[in-house]
């Protein structure tokens, strides 16, 4: 790796089935978030930049210094020397600190006069939302107001990066909002990597998404660029999409009793040839249940695998795709039920398969 600013990294880490294999590269005061399904080795990569684990291939450069090299010359640098902070879901306060002395820390353990770091440590409580709490003691805090110690705590040491370990995962959905406005604004300018299992959290915090599976980079780019062509039924998923692999065919595309065109110039761009493997996205919103077997044409054959009741209604599974429904649409619904699906081409798009 050459010098430049920010981190790049190679990690590689064996796991019990599979091997993390992850390369990533974070510009200087850009935010990368990191998505994937529980145990893909997300967090396995987090714990290798930050020195938790070793690697036993790779390298890792924090804004052109190498802190973990595996080949020769060989470089190993502790976890507390090498610029890089990683916070978790628990906010890891020293119990027998004040909140004060908690976010001094760092800066003291640094050669910081003490006099200067609690001064500067009350500014960073002021930034992170908490005037005047610099006197309390962790026990006295809620689990949203550790968590602003601890990214108070983080930014005052002035690392050279910050690991986010989905730290909002245990916040109720307010308290969640809230750490994540102020982590927009205070991570301003900070070279991070977030992981998180939220799509919003994402959208909100990152520029780019990087999706990891079984250990390895799935699909990577511009986060709504990704989310909305998702490369895997996990990335489908979690952008709230339905996503069908089949082919192009007589200039749209098909999947078994499933036929489909587009509006969209790029995906009948891609409909164009015969027999390119193809995968057809839609929002589960958009499809319509348009009759119980009767002819209907433009609608294609399915039968109710599911019914989910969500907030808004009912989400009806079948073995092509998920479609969403008001509770009164969904009433008489049942499963085993053969319905008739239809979507609007205009709210169709196909992308090629990885």
């Amino acid at each position: 790796m050459s010098a430049a600013q920010g981190l790049r990294a190679h990690v590689v880490v064996p796991r019990e089935h599979f091997v993390v294999d992850v390369a990533l590269q974070v510009a200087a005061g850009e935010t990368v978030a990191i998505m994937g399904p529980s145990g893909a080795g997300k967090s396995t990569v987090m714990q290798a930049l930050a020195g938790i684990v070793g690697m036993t291939a790779g390298e890792i450069e924090i804004d052109g210094r190498v802190v973990d090299r595996i080949a020769a010359p060989r470089v190993r640098t502790e976890p507390a020397r090498r610029g890089i902070v990683l916070l978790g879901q628990n906010p890891r306060l020293f119990p027998h600190l004040t909140v004060r002395e908690n976010v001094a820390f760092g800066p003291r353990a640094g050669g910081v006069a003490a006099a200067i770091a609690r001064s500067n440590a009350d500014e960073w409580l002021d930034r992170v939302g908490l005037p005047g709490a610099g006197g309390r003691m962790p026990h006295e805090l809620s689990g949203g107001e550790g968590q602003r110690v601890a990214v108070a705590r983080a930014l005052a040491a002035a690392p050279r990066a910050v690991l986010l370990d989905e730290p909002l995962v245990a916040l109720d959905p307010d308290t969640a909002g809230e750490i994540r406005r102020m982590l927009r604004e205070q991570l301003q300018g900070t070279t991070t990597v977030a992981v998180t299992h939220d799509a919003g959290d994402a959208v909100a915090l990152a520029e780019r998404l990087i999706v990891v599976e079984r250990g390895r980079v799935r699909q990577h780019g511009q986060v709504r660029e990704v989310l909305a062509a998702p490369a895997s039924a996990f990335v489908a998923s979690i952008a709230g999409l339905n996503r069908v692999e089949g082919v192009s065919g007589d200039g749209g595309w098909r999947w078994g009793d499933l036929r489909l065109t587009s509006t969209d110039t790029a995906s009948r761009a891609l409909a164009e040839k015969d027999g390119v493997a193809l995968a057809a996205v839609f929002r589960p919103q958009d499809v319509q249940i348009v009759g119980d077997g009767e002819s209907d044409a433009g609608a294609w054959p399915a039968r109710i695998a599911r019914l989910e009741p969500t907030l808004a209604g009912m989400r009806v599974h079948t073995e092509s795709c998920r479609v969403e429904v008001s509770l009164s649409e969904a009433a008489g619904l049942l499963v085993g039920d053969p319905v008739l699906l239809r979507v609007d081409p205009a709210d169709v798009r196909f992308v090629p398969l990885a």
